[in-house]
């Protein structure tokens, strides 16, 4: 007999609430769901036998499955998909925890880079999930100024700020002690020569002179040049995203297998393919959800991920999300996933 498919068999009522008791059930206890349980959950005045024809009609149509070593039921991937799609009621987050999510932001550092990491975090605690954050991505990223403070033992405290407010901190190694006046005459000389500037035009340039410094600046422009030079190759040697929680992945049993933690925590670790994944969203509108093989990657293949845009003066500049188990709770994820969304690209304005 050939299988039917959702798209092309109308779900009646009685079964849709089926399918959703059993998934609320099934992200709640993580065990499959039986009949007697179903029967409880929905408070309907039926027979075993009508919910376990009920239930057989669902996994027919490919919307459940039944564990070999179990009487009872799980949701599949296109079940999931149509309990997102067309059976979840999701409730905006109360004041009190859109008020706690701004504070945590706006105190999660001065710099953009410190927010994001901040925001990572937030999303990991408030889902026990992992949460990612892409770093903010621009086409052209401008140097604004670069300030140098004198330490002990011929070390320097170098200040690189960009136009995006991005705030970059280095101690440098000198050959010799720099007086303020010297270190002050260092950094007029790189603003006048650079304030403006794209920032990998910036490290060019810095190498071109460094080339011609012998013979055209003394001894204190030349060592400006070089400690430029350092901080620019610092600042621009950044990582695509920051991710934060991933051991909370080691709670969900599903996940817990060390083979599978493993091929996980080697994505986190490598991130191309997880950013690519993420990539994808940069263009889409509001909150978007992968569910398990959905994503394409074989190593998410237990996973969802649930993800939204963030903006900067209504341009699109990252994207965050959760990382979690398929029987995530949804109802609770997207919301907030969706206002912390918002609320960091309002921080990373105002900083």
């Amino acid at each position: 007999m050939e299988k039917k498919s959702v798209s092309d068999t109308v779900v009646n009522e009685r079964a849709q609430h089926f399918l959703k008791a059993l998934i609320e059930r099934y992200i709640r206890d993580g065990q499959p769901v039986g009949s007697r349980t179903l029967a409880k959950d929905t408070g309907l005045d039926l027979s075993p036998a009508t919910i376990r024809n009920v239930m057989a009609d669902l996994e027919e149509m490919g919307l459940v499955s039944s564990p070999h070593t179990s009487a009872g039921r799980i949701p599949t991937i296109t079940g999931y998909r149509m309990f997102i799609d067309s059976l979840l009621t999701v409730q905006n987050l109360n004041k009190q925890e859109v008020e706690k999510i701004r504070k945590e932001l706006l105190l999660g550092g001065e710099g953009s880079g410190d927010v994001l990491k901040s925001a990572s975090k937030l999303l990991s605690g408030v889902t026990h999930m992992a949460g990612v954050v892409t770093l903010i991505r621009r086409d052209k990223n401008n140097f604004r100024q670069i300030e140098f403070l004198p330490l002990s033992d011929r070390r320097v405290l170098a200040i690189l700020v960009t136009e995006d407010g991005e705030v970059h901190n280095r101690i440098l190694h000198t050959h010799r002690d720099f007086t303020r006046a010297e270190l002050d005459q260092a950094a007029n000389f790189l603003n006048k020569s650079f304030a403006g500037h794209d920032m990998e035009m910036v490290r060019q340039r810095v190498l071109q002179q460094l080339n011609e410094a012998r013979d055209h600046f003394d001894q204190v422009m030349t060592q400006a040049l070089t400690m430029a030079g350092e901080l620019v190759n610092a600042s621009e040697s950044k990582e695509d995203f920051v991710i934060a929680g991933q051991t909370n992945l080691m709670e969900f049993e599903e996940l817990s297998g060390l083979e599978q933690l493993r091929k996980l925590f080697d994505a986190f670790t490598e991130k191309r393919e997880i950013l690519h994944l993420l990539d994808q969203f940069l263009d889409a509108e509001g909150v978007q959800i992968f569910i398990g093989e959905e994503s394409g990657y074989q190593l998410l293949n237990g996973c969802s991920v649930v993800t939204a845009p963030y903006q900067v003066n209504e341009e699109v500049v990252g994207v965050l999300g959760v990382i979690g188990p398929t029987r995530m709770n949804y109802e609770r994820v997207i919301p907030v996933v969706d206002i912390t969304a918002k609320i960091l690209g309002a921080v990373l304005k105002k900083s």
